[in-house]
């Protein structure tokens, strides 16, 4: 169960927002668009536990988020929430493999099956060993996917994943997302401002 009642946030004393309640049963997705501006990756921070709601209710999975330190918010994320953010981040001195192993090290998580597990699903187990800067851009965002992923998030939260990308490709990435989530037991949030993405949501906010 994800719930949010009344968060707000301003930068500065002066960008100020005021988001609509969340309400999301297990197993249920959501989409959440919005024009540039309207506090779309704000929002995707505050649920991840990346920045702290000024005033409001975030619980995740029976965990109240603005009860805990930031101790306790890292060690929260880690163990259930996998992000995919607009633009990858990756080591690029390390291949996928080591990139995928450092994630895993870093949520004390090691297992190196899973890794071979989800590249294959991704259909990218043939650049296991290549540096991440070797990678075309439609590979580095299947990489993204799995370092979201590679340590069983409950839910997997998705900053404008087919913002530049055309229809073909756009419908093959969501796709692919929900599909992973989908395998994997994950929750799937994604925040864009690609209406093209309505039709494959059940659940959409509008901010």
């Amino acid at each position: 169960m994800i719930t949010t009642k009344k968060i707000e946030f301003n930068y500065d004393n002066e960008i100020y927002f005021k988001f609509e309640d969340i309400k999301l049963k297990n197993k249920e997705n959501l989409l959440i668009l919005g024009n540039s501006g309207m506090g779309k990756t704000t929002l995707l921070h505050i649920l991840s536990g990346l920045l702290k709601a000024k005033s409001g209710s975030i619980k995740l999975y029976g965990e109240e988020l603005t009860e805990l330190s930031s101790y306790q918010l890292d060690r929260f994320r880690r163990n259930n929430i996998g992000i995919v953010f607009q633009k990858p981040h990756f080591v690029n001195s390390l291949t996928v493999k080591e990139n995928l192993e450092l994630a895993q090290f870093i949520a004390n998580k090691k297992d190196n099956k899973r890794i071979d597990t989800i590249l294959k699903n991704l259909n990218i187990f043939d650049k296991i060993n290549k540096k991440t800067n070797q990678l075309s851009q439609g590979e580095k965002q299947r990489v993204s996917i799995a370092i979201a992923i590679v340590n069983s998030p409950k839910l997997i939260l998705a900053d404008e994943p087919t913002s530049s990308l055309d229809d073909d490709n756009c419908f093959k990435v969501i796709n692919l997302l929900k599909k992973q989530a989908s395998n994997f037991g994950a929750q799937l949030i994604v925040i864009t401002h690609d209406s093209r993405l309505k039709k494959h949501f059940k659940k959409t906010l509008e901010l």
